[in-house]
C-alpha cells in the first residue's frame, strides 16, 4: 500500500462507485466517510517522524484511522493488514484504490511506537472528539459518567515462588543475549539444571520446607549474580540491563540479609501491593483485589457523555496500576476534561470516586457537581445507631472547640495531614470528664483517654455532611439512575474490543490500547446515531418478563 501523506482525503472514483454499488447504505465505514467525514491530518502528526527532509513514506493520518478500524474489528496486526487488502469498505474509508495491495503488518507496530515516543496517543481521541464537537454530536457542560474495570496483564500470573525464579531466569537470559562470554565465566554448573526450565507450579517442590529452601538458594544465586555484575568494571553497562535492575528491585523486596545469609522475607514484611513487583516481564503490573475478584494487571477508567439528545461518546480514558484507588483518579479526570474543554456540569460516579476533597475541588475549581454516594460514618457509634456519632457534636470552627452532647468542651484541636495527604483535625476531650459521664457507654470505649474525633477542614466537613443528607433524598436517587448505563459501555468494550485483557506489555502501551478502544467505540456509536439506529435496551429474561408490574 502506498501511504502518501495528505491532509484531505480524496476517494478514487472507481473505489467510490464499487463501494456504493455493493453497500448502498447502512455500512459503518460508508457512513463514516460520507456523513461523518472522519479523518486525521498528516500535518498534525508530522513531528512523529525524525527527518523533516522530503515527505514520509507512511501517512500518519491514514495509519491512525487504520488503528481505530483495527479495534472496531478487534483484529491482530496481520489480520488488519489483510483486511485492508481484501475489503472494499475499508479501502473506501481509507481512500485507497481497489487494486491496492495493503502493507506489511509491522507498519502498525512502528506507528504505535511513534505515537508513544512522541506522546501523541491521547491526541488520537482528542482530535476525534474535536471533530464530533464541530458536527454537534458532543457538547460541554452536560452530563457525564465514569466507571472503571479490571484489565488483565498480557503475562502469566505468578505466585511468589514463581516470581522469584522467573526474575532470576529473566536476568540470566538477558545477560546471555548481551554478553554470553562474560556470563559463561560467572555461572556455576548447577545453575543450568536450576534455571534452564521455566518455573511452574508442577515443577516446584511439594513441601513448604523444600520450597522455602529453594527460594533462599535462588536468593543466594541472585546476590552472587548481582555482585558479579557490579564488580565487572570493564563492562559497567551490564548494570543498565533492565532485567538486572528488575532483579535488584525484586531481591530488595523479597529477601533480607541476616547474619551474612540471604533470608526470605516473611509475608507481613513484604512491601505494600502498590510497590510489589508481580512479574519480571512487566514490572508495572500490580495484583489487586475487589471483593471476591483478584487480578494482576491494570485498571481502566472510562468517562462518557450521557445526554438523551446526543450520542453517548467516551470523552476521557485513564489507565492506572490495578492498586490505584478510584478516588485518586477523580481529580486527574477533571483536569484532563478541562484541557479538552469538555468539562461536564454533572459528573455521575460510584462511591469509589467520591471524596470530601473532590466534592469541594470539583465545585470550586471546575464548576462540577459530583454526584455519587459518599461513604457513611464508619464509627461504631454510627453503625450501632444508638451511640453518639459525629452528628451529635457541635463544632465551633472559629474558636477551634467542639462541644459534646453533655455540654463538655474539647481540650485539644490539632491540625495535621494524614497518610493520604488530606488535611484533618484531631479533637480530644478530657479523660476525667468522660470517665464520670453517665452516657460514657454510648460515646466511647477508650479506657485511658477521653472521646476523640477526626474532622476534615470546615469546607470539606460541611460538603461531606451535606452530601450524606442529600443522598437519602428521592431527588438524588432519580438523578443517580442515569449512572447505571455506564455498565453498558464497559460491556461493549469487553465484548467488542477485548478491553478486559491487555494486548501489550507495559502501562504506556496498554493506555494506547484503551485510547484506541475508546475511539473505536465512539466511531461505532456516532455512526449508529447518524443512521438513526435506536439504542439497545436492557435485556429481560423470558421468566422475568412474566413478573407483574409493580
Amino acid at each position: 500500500m502506498t501511504l502518501h501523506p495528505r491532509d484531505l482525503i480524496r476517494v478514487p472514483e472507481e473505489t467510490k462507485q464499487v463501494a456504493h454499488a455493493a453497500f448502498p447504505k447502512g455500512h459503518v465505514y460508508i457512513t463514516m466517510r460520507d456523513q461523518l467525514n472522519l479523518w486525521y491530518k498528516d500535518s498534525d502528526y508530522a513531528f512523529l517522524f525524525e527527518s523533516s527532509q522530503g515527505r514520509p513514506a507512511e501517512s500518519p493520518g491514514r495509519l491512525n484511522l487504520i488503528l481505530i478500524i483495527q479495534f472496531v474489528e478487534n483484529l491482530s496486526d496481520r489480520q488488519m493488514a489483510e483486511a485492508v487488502g481484501d475489503r472494499i469498505t475499508i479501502k473506501y474509508a481509507l481512500g485507497l484504490k481497489l487494486t491496492d495491495c495493503s502493507f506489511d503488518a509491522s507498519v502498525l507496530a512502528r506507528h504505535r511506537a511513534r505515537l508513544l515516543a512522541g506522546g501523541a496517543e491521547c491526541q488520537l481521541l482528542d482530535d476525534m472528539l474535536r471533530q464530533f464537537r464541530q458536527q454537534g454530536l458532543l457538547k460541554a457542560r452536560g452530563k457525564q459518567r465514569t466507571d472503571s474495570t479490571a484489565v488483565l496483564a498480557s503475562i502469566r500470573e505468578l505466585n511468589r515462588m514463581e516470581c522469584i525464579g522467573e526474575t532470576m531466569r529473566h536476568a540470566l537470559n538477558s545477560l546471555a543475549t548481551v554478553d554470553p562470554q562474560w556470563l559463561r565465566e560467572q555461572v556455576p554448573v548447577d545453575w543450568f539444571d536450576r534455571y534452564v526450565h521455566r518455573f511452574e507450579q508442577y515443577r516446584l517442590p511439594k513441601s513448604q520446607q523444600a520450597r522455602h529452601e529453594l527460594a533462599e538458594q535462588i536468593g543466594a544465586d541472585g546476590v552472587h549474580l548481582l555482585n558479579a555484575v557490579y564488580a565487572a568494571t570493564h563492562c559497567p553497562w551490564l548494570r543498565e540491563v533492565p532485567a538486572v535492575e528488575t532483579l535488584r528491585q525484586v531481591w530488595l523486596q523479597q529477601f533480607v540479609f541476616e547474619q551474612g545469609q540471604v533470608k526470605l522475607r516473611k509475608v507481613d514484611d513484604l512491601p505494600p501491593a502498590a510497590q510489589l513487583i508481580s512479574s519480571p516481564y512487566d514490572v508495572q503490573v500490580r495484583r489487586s483485589y475487589k471483593r471476591e475478584t483478584s487480578w494482576t494487571g491494570y485498571k481502566v477508567h472510562l468517562t462518557e457523555s450521557c445526554e438523551d439528545s446526543l450520542p453517548m461518546l467516551i470523552t476521557n480514558v485513564e489507565t492506572t496500576p490495578a492498586t490505584t484507588p478510584d478516588s485518586e483518579v477523580t481529580a486527574v479526570i477533571h483536569e484532563h476534561l478541562a484541557e479538552k474543554g469538555l468539562l461536564p456540569a454533572e459528573h455521575l460516579v460510584d462511591a469509589g470516586y467520591v471524596d470530601a476533597g473532590e466534592l469541594v475541588t470539583g465545585r470550586s475549581e471546575y464548576g462540577i457537581d459530583l454526584v455519587g454516594p459518599v461513604q457513611q460514618d464508619t464509627s461504631w457509634q454510627a453503625q450501632a445507631k444508638q451511640g453518639y456519632d459525629l452528628s451529635y457534636f457541635a463544632i465551633h470552627w472559629e474558636n477551634q472547640r467542639v462541644t459534646c452532647p453533655r455540654g463538655k468542651t474539647s481540650i485539644l484541636w490539632c491540625e495535621r495531614k494524614d497518610q493520604y495527604g488530606n488535611e484533618v483535625i484531631d479533637v480530644r476531650f478530657d479523660a476525667q470528664d468522660c470517665h464520670v459521664c453517665v452516657q460514657r457507654a454510648q460515646c466511647t470505649r477508650a479506657k485511658k483517654y477521653g472521646r476523640t474525633l477526626k474532622l476534615r477542614s470546615k469546607v470539606q466537613h460541611e460538603a461531606l455532611q451535606e452530601a450524606r443528607q442529600y443522598q437519602c433524598t428521592d431527588d438524588f436517587k432519580e438523578r443517580y439512575k442515569k449512572r447505571a448505563g455506564v455498565e453498558g459501555l464497559v460491556s461493549q468494550g469487553v465484548r467488542c474490543c477485548g478491553l478486559r485483557r491487555s494486548r501489550y506489555i507495559g502501562l504506556a502501551k496498554t493506555h494506547l490500547q484503551h485510547i484506541l478502544t475508546a475511539a473505536a467505540i465512539n466511531l461505532t456509536r456516532a455512526v449508529s446515531w447518524v443512521q438513526g439506529t435506536p439504542r439497545a435496551t436492557t435485556r429481560v429474561s423470558a421468566f422475568a418478563a412474566l413478573a407483574p408490574c409493580s
